[in-house]
């Protein structure tokens, strides 16, 4: 494995094991608290990301995605997640973690360049493993806002911004529309105030803010209008309101705060 794939795991392992120890201490009847996702309770959130990494373990062992079987779910929540309501807290916490460390083993060994199914294009591992880090990042967002306890942002989010960068064309495709052809510069500041920078400097439409709030918003866990996130030019402003870092339809986003 690469130095960088083994940081990239390593990181991934390091944000699962944050929001655990965040949340395994609150009571169980916190548990029932709607989380920002509609529809969902805090269970629900680490309920999807037990499922969804219990998943990607199977599909980084064989290589092969699985056939759905039974009842997909009520059209929020999936069946499993569903299921899972009736588990003690422990018990729930115990699939989540068994279905994590399953998929990290699985990941550590892969070729970056191999690649995997998932449900939109197959995925190289690297961008796989982001995925899930980010996946675990803004569900984890969902579940601490629910256990009304605060976020902490760290330099791990460099993995999740990359992601929101380079899926700039998806996120147009995704809509149906056609991704422009504008340069664009994204010029963020990381939680411990290094410079993080993509796409060429001389680029007339540009993005600049904190790491914090361009993830939150390719996440769509926050409106643009709720950020301080600086825009120059029409692609850039149109990017934020479009964008989308994860796989799947396009997703509704969060309304602004002001309604």
């Amino acid at each position: 494995m690469s130095d960088a794939m083994t940081q990239l795991v390593a990181d991934l392992a390091a944000e699962q094991d944050a929001l655990d120890e965040a949340l395994s201490p609150i009571p169980a009847t916190r548990w029932e608290t709607p989380s920002p996702a509609e529809g969902w309770l805090l269970r629900d959130c680490i309920a999807h990301l037990a499922e969804v990494d219990e998943t990607a373990a199977q599909i980084a062992e064989s290589g092969v995605y699985p056939e759905p079987s039974g009842p997909k779910g009520d059209g929020v929540r999936s069946r499993r997640q569903l299921e899972a309501r009736a588990l003690p807290i422990a018990e729930l916490l115990d699939w989540w973690r068994s279905a994590r460390r399953r998929m990290n083993d699985a990941l550590r060994p892969l070729d970056p360049k191999q690649r995997l199914p998932w449900v939109g294009p197959p995925m190289s591992v690297r961008s796989f493993t982001t995925a899930r880090l980010m996946e675990c990042w803004s569900h984890g967002l969902d579940a601490l806002a629910a256990a009304d306890l605060p976020a902490a942002d760290t330099d791990r989010l460099q993995h999740i911004a990359h992601l929101g960068v380079i899926t700039r064309e998806f996120a147009y495709r995704n809509r149906g529309l056609e991704p422009p052809d504008t340069p664009l510069r994204v010029d963020l500041v990381a939680p411990s105030g290094a410079a993080w920078n993509w796409g060429p400097n001389d680029a007339s439409d540009r993005i600049s803010g904190a790491a914090g709030d361009f993830c939150r918003v390719v996440t769509q866990r926050i409106h643009p209008d709720d950020t301080a996130l600086q825009t120059q030019g029409l692609a850039a402003a149109e990017f934020l309101r479009l964008a989308q870092a994860f796989a799947g339809p396009p997703g509704s986003g969060r309304e602004p705060a002001g309604g």
